[in-house]
């Protein structure tokens, strides 16, 4: 059997769901039987050990759904793809490494750099930058810094968003489907990259399905990485392979994650402390401080994260074409289910 890779496009994000939902409770089980859960602290919001192992689940569906298109006969063969799917996976068992141990942050980053480097060499790296005032600025050497600055910096922001209770996983979920849009209107357009970001859509949707509060079990590190890496490397393979205006996208597709890390890193900057060390005075910490509830904490900043997919989906020429048309729909859709299934929850919990 033999499937057109835009018919993969959505047969993964399906199959991917299935996994996740069916794997999910079998990770919640074998992390609390091991004892491989988080803890209650003065930093963190949960009051109850909870499975931080999430990361295993998203992981597994996303590359299993991956195997299963290949043994479905379709595998686009590059290193493009190659640096993609394994530095994704050295960064999933870094974080899987951090969740069991707690790496100490600075050699977390060391790590994260090593990754990073790795599949700058094997094609995924920022050429060039859009110039509004004339050609395109070609990066030659400055390359290396400003990709892997990208990479490090967004998969860590990802990671720094996940501390409440469904908040890393919407934001992820809808981040993801925007970047896949984008790379099937892109021109050229970029399918494979499209076809990741879905499946990794439909591991986050399973997942979240366990990681609405009150959750039964949290992405950790593995999951953040993992998800985080993959989204800083597919929006360069999809979005920043151009010279054209278009390379501004993932700055208002990612705009959740980059404001948090940009805010926090001054923040501790100024205060003269080590941006690497963690503390409670994130966003959607300011948030629940000012009295927001998690659930509408994770309604505000999705709804974001939802404005700023469909502003840079628009601005590629998304209503154009049938088919991301209904894509885009889609977007609008899930965004506005996981809003109206936060309030609605917070309602019935007055």
């Amino acid at each position: 059997m033999i499937i057109k890779l835009t018919e993969a496009h959505i047969i993964g994000s399906f199959i991917s769901y299935l996994l996740g939902v069916f794997i999910v409770p079998f990770v919640i089980d074998w992390s609390q039987k091991g004892g491989l859960v988080d803890l209650p602290n003065e930093r963190k919001i949960h009051t109850t050990p909870i499975s931080r192992l999430g990361g295993v689940a998203i992981w597994l569906s996303t590359m299993l759904t991956f195997l299963f298109l290949v043994l479905l006969s379709y595998y686009p063969y590059g290193s493009l793809l190659s640096g993609i799917l394994l530095g994704g996976s050295l960064m999933f068992l870094l974080g899987l490494i951090d969740d069991i141990y707690n790496l100490d942050a600075k050699f977390k980053l060391v790590i994260q750099l090593s990754i990073a480097t790795i599949v700058y060499l094997l094609g995924v790296k920022i050429d060039t930058l859009f110039n509004p005032f004339g050609a395109a600025i070609n990066l030659g050497v400055l390359s290396y810094p400003i990709t892997l600055l990208w990479i490090v910096g967004i998969t860590n922001a990802v990671n720094f968003i996940d501390g409440v209770d469904g908040l890393a996983g919407s934001v992820i979920s809808v981040n993801s489907i925007a970047l896949a849009l984008i790379a099937v209107a892109m021109t050229p357009a970029q399918p494979i990259t499209a076809l990741i970001a879905f499946i990794l859509a439909g591991s986050m949707l399973a997942f979240l399905t366990f990681n609405f509060n009150p959750a039964k079990i949290f992405m950790g590190d593995s999951g953040a990485l993992f998800s985080g890496f993959l989204l800083a490397t597919l929006s360069i393979a999809g979005v920043m392979k151009g010279a054209t205006l278009a390379i501004l996208l993932p700055f208002l597709v990612l705009a959740v994650p980059i404001m948090d890390i940009t805010y926090s890193s001054l923040r501790r900057i100024l205060k003269g402390s080590s941006p690497f060390v963690a503390d409670a005075e994130h966003i959607h910490h300011k948030l629940l401080k000012a009295g927001f509830s998690q659930k509408k904490t994770v309604a505000i900043l999705t709804s974001v994260a939802i404005v700023g997919g469909a502003i840079a989906t628009y601005f590629t020429g998304v209503m154009k074409h049938y088919f991301i048309y209904i894509g885009f729909l889609i977007l609008i859709m899930v965004g506005l289910s996981v809003v109206s299934v936060l309030t609605k929850s917070e309602d019935l919990e007055k």
